[in-house]
């Protein structure tokens, strides 16, 4: 038995959370991951995991060996860029996760051009709205929206967002402007995700909370501008969605005093020995890019 091959393909069972999902995340038959399972199992001589219909759990040998498995694994990835020059030139893959929207608009073109620049560097580039945790996944760089919460990951700021309410001129010139937040119950509302019960908004220095009728409930943040371009209600959305639709006229900004602060773009990255140069180049890369696009996000 190869124990290190055993050892992946437990964490990769583990990390996906089924024998099958494990199976498609190592591209690999599934007999051939439940076997290596079993033939671990049966080396160490007790049971790792508990199975189910619907998914595994750890037993406590299981929570042990996994949290072992895990370091040993990192150490030896570790090893392994050393020993390949990954320290000493960008080189190797990078593997960078990003928000849907705001990722494939602004940090794709990045990361691209960065490619170009590094050929060395291959990139994984896993694009969801899922929030990942970065060193179970061996994943080396992130961007983040908002506000971080405390984790023992490193960030770089890297330029700023902002929540606007704007609506398109036809359903304005149909239904009248809101001139304070009070006005919006009046009002139809566009909501991405399930409808909120109220928005929040900033009136002379007072923190306030309205929202419109719920007229329309999308699932994506495409969907959203879309909804607000055909003129279905008002809607807020990210500056970084609208790519000059304010300055063309496409949708007009209402309330523009009252919709709060900018929130912070970060690079995130874990910080585990010395930092692969590829990391650090993406990091040096990005930054100053992210900055110039955020700039150019201003919809005032």
């Amino acid at each position: 038995m190869d124990r290190l091959d055993a050892m992946r393909v437990i964490l990769a069972v583990v990390d996906a959370g089924s024998l099958s999902a494990g199976s498609r995340k190592l591209n690999a038959p599934l007999p051939s991951v439940s076997r290596k399972v079993a033939e671990l199992e049966r080396f160490l001589g007790t049971n790792l995991l508990v199975r189910t219909s619907r998914n595994i759990q750890l037993t406590d040998a299981g929570r042990d060996y996994v949290d072992a498995a895990r370091r040993i694994i990192a150490d030896l990835d570790e090893a392994e860029r050393r020993a390949s020059g990954e320290y000493q030139t960008p080189r190797g893959e990078l593997s960078i996760t990003m928000p849907v929207e705001f990722g494939t608009r602004h940090v794709l073109p990045i990361a691209l051009s960065f490619m170009e620049e590094y050929p060395d560097v291959t990139l994984n580039l896993m694009i969801s709205d899922r929030i990942s945790h970065m060193v179970d996944e061996q994943i080396d760089v992130a961007i983040r929206l908002g506000h971080l919460a405390d984790s023992a990951l490193f960030a770089v700021k890297a330029g700023t967002f902002r929540l606007i309410t704007c609506a398109s001129p036809e359903y304005l010139g149909l239904r009248g402007t809101p001139t304070g937040p009070r006005d919006l119950p009046g009002h139809d509302g566009i909501f991405f995700g399930p409808p909120a019960m109220f928005w929040n908004y900033h009136v002379d220095g007072d923190d306030m909370t309205c929202a419109p009728r719920p007229r329309i409930t999308v699932n994506s943040a495409a969907g959203n501008l879309a909804a607000a371009l055909g003129g279905a209600g008002i809607a807020r959305l990210f500056d970084y969605q609208l790519s000059g639709q304010i300055q063309s006229g496409a949708l007009v900004r209402v309330l523009p005093d009252c919709d709060g602060d900018p929130r912070p773009v970060h690079i995130v990255y874990p910080r585990q020995g010395l930092l692969p140069l590829k990391v650090r180049a993406f990091i040096d890369w990005a930054t100053p890019r992210l900055r110039a696009a955020c700039t150019a996000f201003d919809c005032t």
